[in-house]
C-alpha cells in the first residue's frame, strides 16, 4: 500500500537514520511524518522542517504522529485515493504555507471566448464535465432605474429575458454546447452547480432562488416569493448566490443586497437557520455583512466562505452551526471584494472591484492559500481590461474563468506551471486527491535531485562498507595462513633432513659436521628432536616450558589442529548486511 511504499522510500534516508541514532523513538517518528508529508503534499506547496527546537517538542511530535495515523487509516483503494484530515479548532495548532513558488496565472490569449456576444455576465460555474457555464442578462441591464427605494423591481413591463440566459461552452474552444433559461429571469445574478449537475441560480429582480435541471425548461424548486422583497423565512431581498453541500444536500443562500444574512435550507427547501447582521459603524465585526455577494463551499473543511463585498473581505463559517471561523483580508483587496471560489486541495480564488478615488489598489484576480489566507499570486488580463469582474470560477488543473458584468466578457486564465506539492500543516490538514500516488512519488524522486542525494550517499556508504569488510577478511586470513605455512616449512625441512641423514637402507650417513650439529639437536634421545635441549645449549635459554616433540607421525595431527584453529579464527560473525537502497 501507499504507506508501505513511503516507508521504504523514507525509512533508509540518511537524515532519518542519523536521527534514529540520536533518539530512536520520538525523533524518528517525527521526521518520518514530516518526510511523508513532504512527498505527498509539497505541493504543495515546498516545505522543509528546519526548526530543531520545534521538532524537540514532545507534545508536537505526538500530535503529528497521531494525525499521521489518522491519515493512514483514511486511505481509500488505489483507484480513488482521496483522503483528508480535519483542520484544528480555532486557536489550536498552527498553519504553514501550502504552496510556494513556481506557480503563476496568465491569460490564455488564444481562447476565443472573449469575443462572444453576451449580456451582463453575472455568474460562472463549471459543470460535472468541466464545461464552462455562463449566466448572463441578455438584453436586460441593472441600472439606477431598476429598483425603487424599497427594492421593488421597476421594469417588469420589459418581461422576462427572451434569450437563453444559461450557456454551456467548451472550455477549450468556447464552442456553444447547450443553452437554457429563456423567458424565466429578469435580472440574473448568482450561479452554482450541485453534484448532480443541477443549476442553482438567483434573480435579484424576482427576489428568488431557482433549481433547474440541465435540460429542464421549468424549475425543479423555487425559493422566495416572486417580485416581493422581504426579510422573513419565506422572502429574500435581492439574493446574490447559492451553494449546495455535496454531502448533506443543504442549501445556503446569501441574502443579499438589502439583507445581511446567510440562510440555510434543507434539501427540500425547508428553512433551517440563518446567521449574520448588518455592519455597524466602525470596523466590521465577525458575522456582520455589507452585501454578502458570493459563496464558496469548502467541503474539505466543512466551511462556507462568503465574499463580504463592501467590507472588502472573506469570512468563513462552520457549515453545521454557522459559527464564525476566520476572516481573510488584505490591503490589496481594496474596498470591495466581489467573488470567491475554492479549488479542492487548498486554493482560494477571488476578484476585487475598482478602487475608490484616492486609492491605488488595482482591480485584479487573486490566488490564495486557503490554509493561511496568504496571497500566492495575482493576475490581470492581457486583452482588454477588467471593469467590474463579477464572478470567478476555477478548476482543479488551475484553469480560471472571470466574468465581467460591465465589460460583458469572460476571460480564461491558466497556470504556467503545475503545482508540485499539496497542503502541509503542523496540526493536520487535508492531503489532496492522488490518483496514482506511487507514480507521483516516483516522479518526484526523479525530478528532485535533493531527494536522490541521500540514496546516492547511501550507495556510496554501502560500497565503502563492503570494501572495508573485504580488506578486513583478507588481512585476517593472511595473518592466519602465515604461521601455518611456517610450521609446514619447518616440518618439510625436518623430514628432508631426516631423509638425507638416513639412507634408504636405514644406515647413518652424516658427515662429521652434520653429525655434530644433528647430534646436538637430537641429544640423548637419539631417535627424536628435542627443541628444549637445542635452546638450552645456547646462552640465556632454559628448557623450562619445552616438551619433547616427536617428528614421526605428527604431520597429520598437526595439520588437523592447524585446520581447526584456522577455521575457528575465520568463523567470526559475518559483517551485517548493507542497508537496502530501495
Amino acid at each position: 500500500d501507499f504507506y508501505s511504499l513511503l516507508s521504504k522510500l523514507l525509512g533508509e534516508r540518511e537524515d532519518v537514520v542519523h536521527v534514529h541514532k540520536h533518539n530512536p523513538t520520538e525523533k524518528a517518528d517525527s521526521d518520518l511524518v514530516a518526510e511523508i508529508a513532504n512527498v505527498v503534499q509539497k505541493k504543495d506547496l515546498a516545505r522543509e522542517i528546519t526548526n530543531h527546537d520545534e521538532r524537540d517538542n514532545t507534545m508536537l511530535v505526538r500530535d503529528r504522529i497521531h494525525k499521521f495515523h489518522r491519515l493512514e487509516s483514511s486511505l481509500r483503494p488505489p483507484e480513488n485515493r482521496h483522503f483528508s484530515l480535519q483542520q484544528p479548532k480555532r486557536g489550536e495548532g498552527s498553519w504553514e504555507k501550502e504552496h510556494t513558488g513556481d506557480f503563476h496565472i496568465e491569460e490564455a490569449v488564444e481562447w476565443p471566448g472573449l469575443d462572444l456576444k453576451l449580456g451582463q455576465v453575472s455568474g460562472l460555474a463549471l459543470d460535472l464535465e468541466n464545461n464552462l457555464v455562463i449566466f448572463h442578462r441578455g438584453d436586460h441591464i441593472w441600472d439606477e432605474n431598476s429598483f425603487d427605494s424599497k427594492f421593488v423591481y421597476q421594469q417588469r413591463g420589459l418581461g422576462p429575458i427572451e434569450q437563453n440566459t444559461i450557456l454551456v461552452l467548451n472550455p477549450s474552444n468556447a464552442k456553444l454546447l447547450h443553452s437554457v433559461g429563456k423567458n424565466l429571469f429578469y435580472l440574473p445574478h448568482g450561479l452554482s452547480i450541485d453534484k448532480n449537475g443541477n443549476y442553482w441560480v438567483t434573480d435579484v429582480a424576482l427576489h428568488q432562488v431557482f433549481k433547474l435541471g440541465a435540460d429542464d425548461k421549468e424549475p425543479l424548486l423555487i425559493l422566495g416569493v416572486a417580485l416581493q422583497p422581504g426579510s422573513d423565512k419565506n422572502h429574500f431581498c435581492q439574493p446574490t448566490d447559492v451553494a449546495v453541500d455535496p454531502t448533506t444536500g443543504s442549501i445556503y443562500v446569501s441574502d443579499g443586497y438589502c439583507n445581511s444574512r446567510i440562510i440555510q435550507f434543507s434539501p427540500n427547501g425547508l428553512y433551517v437557520m440563518q446567521w449574520g447582521e448588518e455592519t455597524s459603524l466602525g470596523r466590521a465585526r465577525p458575522a456582520q455583512f455589507h452585501i454578502p455577494h458570493s459563496l464558496a463551499l469548502i467541503p474539505d473543511f466543512s466551511q462556507l466562505c462568503v465574499a463580504d463585498r463592501e467590507n472588502g473581505r472573506i469570512q468563513c463559517f462552520r457549515l453545521e452551526t454557522g459559527e464564525f471561523i476566520r476572516e481573510i483580508k488584505h490591503k490589496s483587496f481594496g474596498r470591495e471584494l466581489f467573488a470567491v471560489s475554492y479549488v479542492p486541495g487548498g486554493l482560494l480564488f477571488a476578484v476585487n472591484g475598482k478602487p475608490y478615488p484616492g486609492q491605488a489598489e488595482p482591480v485584479q484576480g487573486f490566488v490564495m492559500n486557503f490554509s493561511t489566507g496568504e496571497i500566492i499570486d495575482t493576475f490581470v488580463p492581457l486583452r482588454k481590461s477588467f471593469e467590474m469582474p463579477h464572478d470567478v470560477v476555477a478548476s482543479e488543473d488551475k484553469t480560471v474563468f472571470v466574468g465581467d458584468v460591465h465589460a460583458r466578457a469572460v476571460w480564461k486564465f491558466s497556470s504556467t506551471e503545475k503545482m508540485e506539492h499539496r497542503s502541509v500543516k503542523k496540526a493536520g490538514i487535508e492531503v489532496q486527491e492522488i490518483k496514482e500516488s506511487e507514480t507521483i512519488v516516483e516522479a518526484r524522486l526523479k525530478n528532485n535531485p535533493e531527494s536522490t542525494d541521500p540514496l546516492k550517499k547511501q550507495e556510496k556508504q554501502h560500497f565503502v562498507q563492503q570494501t572495508s569488510t573485504g580488506v578486513s577478511f583478507v588481512l585476517i586470513t593472511t595473518l592466519l595462513i602465515i604461521p601455518v605455512v611456517v610450521l609446514l616449512a619447518i616440518l618439510v625441512f625436518i623430514r628432508w633432513r631426516k631423509t638425507t641423514v638416513y639412507g634408504a637402507d636405514g644406515e647413518h650417513k652424516l658427515d662429521s659436521s652434520s653429525g655434530r650439529i644433528l647430534g646436538r639437536l637430537r641429544g640423548k634421545g637419539g631417535a627424536g628432536l628435542n627443541l628444549g635441549n637445542f635452546f638450552a645449549s645456547h646462552k640465556g635459554y632454559s628448557r623450562k616450558g619445552f616438551d619433547r616433540l616427536s617428528t614421526e607421525g605428527s604431520d597429520q595431527e598437526k595439520d588437523e589442529d592447524d585446520g581447526t584453529d584456522s577455521e575457528e579464527e575465520c568463523s567470526a560473525p559475518p559483517p551485517p548486511p548493507a542497508p537496502s537502497s530501495s
